[in-house]
């Protein structure tokens, strides 16, 4: 599974994130590894310098092999905690996309 991370200019888009992403990523997704090829991760800071609730917003993209891709996404007040909503819900569309599959 090959994950690939892009940020806007507002998010330090440092090596410590991307350590810290790939781990948190690969650890919450690893039971779906033979499915997935590719995850993109979209962070931004929809507010740019200004304060605000929920201005963080984390798009994930899980390409599926053979597959449509899944998108889902996830508005907070940290990255970290954009990036924990967006995993989730990409798990139980996963979850559901996979369990169709193995049913026929």
């Amino acid at each position: 599974m090959i994950i690939q991370f892009n940020t806007d200019s507002n998010i330090d888009g440092s090596e410590r994130l991307n350590v810290y992403f790939t781990n948190t990523i690969s650890d919450s997704l690893e039971r779906f590894n033979s499915y997935i090829t590719r995850i993109e991760v979209h962070i931004s800071d929809e507010n740019a310098q200004k304060k605000g609730k929920n201005d963080h917003r984390c798009m994930i993209e899980a390409r599926l092999e053979g597959r449509q891709p899944i998108a889902v996404s996830e508005n907070a007040d940290t990255v970290e905690q954009a990036l924990k909503g967006a995993l989730d819900k990409l798990k139980a569309s996963l979850d559901t996309v996979i369990g169709r599959l193995k049913d026929h």
